[in-house]
């Protein structure tokens, strides 16, 4: 019988969350950089390098590679041959102690994402507990365990059907893929569950996206199983899509299509799909008895020497003298390198302000949106030198809700995020001369570095969702829709997809 200390099973789980908050697992760097060097459109193949190049600096300074620091997913497989040395802790309970002392970590501080009473208060945990723990009774004498930190704009675009046991899999997939947007932060990886109950299905999309990035080996190797059949034909499938990277539209969506199944009713067919975005993080260990999990640091050498130039189209803008006419000259697809003070704001400092505005009441000193923008992000805590710590954008569409009010009422000139635009939101910004830019998601210690100062201005109680000014110096974005109603979140795939169909049938030398 093999004995797991409590204390090494928890030094694990805490290592493991500060390693993965900074090192991407290498068979995904290597895939996105084969994915870099295919791209042939060029916003997508600038949003890859964005990327490439934020992982590597997130490898050096070992801080995160995205502002969202991920819900703590944990699959914990127990020997039956093992014995604890302590019992006053459950699985959950070490688990939680782990990650409560990986994101209060004072030289690597991870953004407490995880709210209480979700129905209700919405009260930060202010430690990222509790995680989300699923337990197996194993044959054998280890702890097996399999770690990920889940993006909430990954995981928002899970979705799942009761399929006739008739319906194909495949169709579902390509019907229900391009209606989840760009929040997922593609390119990524697709985990499908197939089969069980609808539970169980969902369980089993979330473990198939701990697994590496081999369906090259696939492809070489050829199927064998039903299983692999599906996975290969989905992963052409959907990068014929030509969704691409970041939604721009391009040849690569997903870098891999993962699958696990199991039997099921005989008149059910349950699925369930869960992408994983551009941060994809998870690590894969085992404790034995002897300690700790050994968890050793890749080699920086190990990641592309990849740049990103700025053409000589860019457009330089001064966020401090910037006016509404200015914006009339901004056209969808064009790079602009912002300078300048900007606010921020997401979900709970909209619905605040929504709040206020319903009531009469003025917003708070210093939140004067006439003529501004407005970035959506809820950054990391700042350490040592550090203005911010890493700052990404989050998805826009959730803030469409208000859009309209802020666009109308408060004299907002434009916002700053990632992924698609609603239709309603699209029109919006067009009838009030507006216009949207989109950084991209995956890069927030890369966008970070733009920031040059940064103070919160309202709502302090909210945490990572205060208001904060930022004043920044070129920090790189997309129009991805101009004041006239031009969305490259449309445009791009439509046209991307059409591409690759005539890739497919043009005649081969």
């Amino acid at each position: 019988m093999t004995v797991i200390r409590q204390q090494d099973f928890i030094d694990s789980i805490e290592d493991a969350l500060q390693y993965i908050s900074y090192y991407h697992p290498l068979d995904f760097i290597k895939a996105l950089e084969v994915a870099y060097h295919k791209e042939q459109n060029q916003a997508a193949k600038d949003a890859i390098a964005q990327i490439l190049i934020n992982s590597r600096m997130s490898a050096e300074g070992h801080r995160p590679i995205c502002q969202d620091t991920g819900i703590v997913t944990c699959f914990v497989k127990v020997g039956m041959d093992v014995k604890w040395d302590k019992t006053d802790m459950t699985v959950q309970q070490m688990v939680d102690e782990g990650t409560r002392r990986a994101y209060l970590n004072p030289d690597n501080p991870l953004r407490a994402s995880i709210v209480a009473d979700p129905a209700g208060a919405r009260k930060n945990t202010k430690d990222n507990t509790p995680a989300v723990v699923h337990i197996d009774l194993v044959a054998g004498h280890h702890v097996e365990v399999m770690i990920a930190a889940k993006g909430g704009g990954s995981e928002n675009k899970t979705k799942m059907a009761m399929l006739n046991p008739s319906d194909s899999i495949v169709d579902w997939v390509l019907e229900t893929l391009p209606k989840m947007g760009a929040g997922w932060c593609p390119p990524g990886m697709l985990g499908i569950g197939i089969g069980g109950t609808a539970e169980k299905a969902a369980v089993l999309a979330k473990e198939s996206l701990m697994e590496p990035v081999d369906i090259q080996d696939l492809i070489a190797k050829g199927a064998e199983t039903a299983d692999e059949k599906l996975r290969l034909e989905l992963y052409e499938k959907v990068n014929k899509l030509g969704i691409g990277a970041q939604g721009l539209g391009g040849l690569t969506t997903v870098v891999d299509v993962k699958i696990n199944s199991v039997p099921t009713h005989a008149a059910s067919l349950p699925v369930v799909m869960i992408p994983n975005c551009a941060a994809t993080r998870h690590l894969h260990f085992h404790l034995d008895g002897s300690g700790p999990a050994d968890i050793q640091p890749p080699k920086l050498e190990d990641w592309p020497q990849v740049t990103w130039e700025l053409g000589s189209n860019v457009r330089r803008v001064n966020l401090d003298t910037v006016t509404p006419a200015d914006v009339l000259e901004w056209k969808a697809g064009e790079t602009v390198l912002l300078s300048g003070k900007m606010l921020t704001g997401r979900d709970a400092a909209h619905k605040r302000i929504a709040d206020m505005l319903n009531k009469g009441e003025a917003l708070p000193d210093g939140v004067d949106f006439k003529n501004r923008f407005i970035y959506y992000v809820g950054p990391v805590d700042a350490v040592g030198d550090e203005v911010v710590g890493p700052a990404g954008p989050t998805t826009a569409t959730r803030m469409d809700k208000f859009t309209d009010m802020m666009l109308s009422q408060t004299g907002l000139l434009g916002m700053i995020g990632k992924s698609e635009r609603g239709d309603k939101t699209v029109a919006s910004i067009k009838q009030h001369k507006a216009v949207y830019l989109m950084a991209v998601g995956g890069a927030a210690y890369l966008v970070s570095k733009a920031i040059k100062k940064s103070r919160v201005v309202a709502f302090a109680d909210l945490g990572m969702e205060a208001i904060y000014e930022f004043d920044v110096q070129d920090m790189p974005v997309t129009v991805a829709v101009d004041s006239n109603g031009n969305n490259v979140h449309q445009q791009g795939p439509a046209i991307w997809k059409v591409n690759i169909e005539n890739m497919d049938t043009a005649p081969k030398a």
